[in-house]
């Protein structure tokens, strides 16, 4: 593990080794995921997925998150200092990470043309990069397009169950956060807000012109497959993965189903 600054704010970042000809995967974590969260259940799936696409590997950390450094006042009023948000975030702050953020992260390292591998909201993320930066290719995992209610619903009992501190939620996210509720509220605190709900990136979406592989697990608790036909009504040649016994992370859930997949996918992409 190490540090990358991006304007002042200090990054957690890995480095997966790989061959250097092919794009780099660039794997965007969740709301509540970090470097460390992409290992569970006593495998490295990022690792796995570069072995069987033969590609190498980058994770980091977004600010918050991991080691990363923390969102000052994380839970005060809303403010903009450069490219980071100061206080809670606005409903804006996936876009702000897709294109200010990401863009001087992958300056930073020096990577060109990544495929990028989002899950959640870091599939809405690597959505909204590729439709204004040129990538190699893009696999967007339970992605967040529009605010469903079935999502809101599930993170209102996360809201609960962090709150009371049921079943040891806040001691699960320290192994994986220096600072937890830095992590968590971040997340929390803009998806429960009045102004979220009118989230929706569809229109955005219609400019990505990088191949596309949308997945998303039929037993998600988190959102429908709605999620999937909003992107494929504004841009039909995405490809299209359901997955069945599995939940919002297919990463998780059916790893080598989902690594086949994209090891096949990307085979048509360079």
């Amino acid at each position: 593990m190490s540090h990358i600054n991006v304007r002042g704010v200090n990054l957690e970042t890995t480095y997966l080794p790989g061959p250097t000809g092919p794009s780099p995967l660039v794997f965007l974590h969740e709301g509540l995921g970090s470097v460390s969260m992409w290992s569970q259940r006593g495998r490295h799936w990022p690792a796995e997925l570069c072995a069987a696409t033969g590609r190498a590997g980058w994770l980091y950390s977004r600010r918050g998150y991991g080691q990363s450094d923390p969102v000052p006042d994380v839970r005060g009023p809303s403010a903009r200092s450069g490219a980071w948000s100061v206080g809670r975030h606005l409903p804006d702050y996936m876009h702000r990470e897709a294109f200010e953020v990401l863009p001087a992260w992958l300056a930073a390292t020096g990577i060109q043309r990544p495929v990028l591998i989002g899950h959640s909201d870091g599939a809405t993320i690597a959505l909204l990069h590729a439709s204004r930066y040129p990538v190699s290719a893009c696999v967007a995992m339970a992605p967040h397009v529009f605010v469903e209610s079935k999502a809101l619903a599930a993170i209102e009992q996360a809201r609960q169950l962090y709150s009371a501190n049921d079943g040891g939620f806040r001691q699960r996210l320290s192994r994986h956060h220096k600072d937890p509720d830095n992590a968590f509220w971040q997340w929390n605190d803009v998806w429960l807000s009045e102004p979220f709900r009118s989230f929706d990136i569809q229109a955005d979406c219609a400019p990505i012109a990088s191949p596309l592989l949308c997945v998303q697990g039929l037993d998600d608790e988190y959102g429908t497959l709605g999620q999937l036909d909003a992107i494929q009504a504004v841009v039909p040649r995405c490809r299209r993965l359901e997955i069945a016994q599995c939940g919002h992370s297919p990463h998780r859930d059916q790893p080598e189903q989902l690594s086949t997949a994209i090891a096949d996918f990307l085979k048509t992409c360079d």
